[in-house]
């Protein structure tokens, strides 16, 4: 069977085969935005981007995007040491939990939401009852964000804490080292990687969230109208060239975050 798959016939038909798939799957549907986004001309793509709803919704998304990311920092890394550290009842299933969102349709995950927070909810009614909304406005977006990007952290660091010898802890300690001062010299440095990748990760899947959102948010430009559900509108509307040359600001930014993460888990791998 191995020389079989050996042979150069199969090698060639087995990378064709990827190339193809990959051409089709990928490339085609990412070269076919960018084409539509200058299909009318460079100034009109430029009146698509300098529109004050378009790129309102770009900087709120980024905006949003950037909190819900740091919020998964922390808490996905507080939630990689516990799942890592200890040992308690329930471990093996929070731990299976941790990739619900992946599992879950995102517009599930939006409805969730809704019927959690949304104004006839318990708590939505204590929300209101202390002048606040969470569904339609920003809050309600974040823990979307939240939600649909949870799992990137924990599962980045995760290994990470594995691969960390225990005998470095136990001869900082040795030496007198304080919990604070281990955790700060010894795991933080070996986390790092793993917290820069994941919550890359989770920015990049922030930034084009639309099932969770689109259930969650407003459409005011400038305070719920995101990036996504403003490129669903141009579509709606008609307005594919609009669509896609917001829809390339997203993706020249995915691409950006792509590369560094390649160049944080390369640096990670030389160390």
């Amino acid at each position: 069977m191995n020389t079989i798959l050996r042979h150069k016939g199969w090698i060639w038909g087995f990378r064709s085969t990827v190339l193809l798939y990959f051409i089709m799957l990928i490339v085609l549907p990412l070269l076919g935005v960018y084409f539509n986004s200058f299909s009318l001309g460079w100034s009109m793509f430029v009146e698509s981007v300098s529109d004050p709803i378009a790129w309102k919704s770009v900087l709120l998304t980024l905006k949003l995007a950037v909190i819900a990311t740091l919020i998964n920092v922390v808490i996905g890394t507080m939630i990689a040491w516990v799942l890592n550290r200890y040992s308690f009842f329930g471990r093996s299933i929070l731990n299976s939990l941790v990739d619900l969102p992946f599992a879950l349709p995102t517009a599930v995950g939006g409805l969730m939401i809704l019927l959690l927070l949304g104004p006839g909810s318990f708590i939505g009614s204590i929300a209101e009852s202390l002048g606040f909304e969470i569904v339609f406005h920003q809050p309600a977006i974040v823990i979307a964000m939240v939600f649909v990007t949870f799992p990137f952290v924990i599962r980045a660091v995760q290994p990470l804490l594995e691969e960390i010898d225990p005998s470095e802890e136990e001869a900082a300690y040795t030496m007198g080292a304080s919990g604070s001062r281990v955790f700060r010299k010894v795991f933080l440095p070996s986390m790092a990687p793993g917290m820069i990748s994941g919550g890359m990760l989770a920015f990049s899947r922030a930034l084009a969230e639309f099932g969770a959102v689109v259930l969650v948010a407003g459409n005011i430009p400038g305070r719920t109208l995101i990036a996504s559900v403003f490129i669903y509108g141009e579509v709606e509307s008609d307005n594919a060239a609009g669509a896609a040359a917001v829809s390339i600001i997203l993706l020249t930014l995915s691409f950006s975050i792509l590369w560094c993460i390649n160049l944080v888990q390369m640096r990670g791998r030389r160390s």
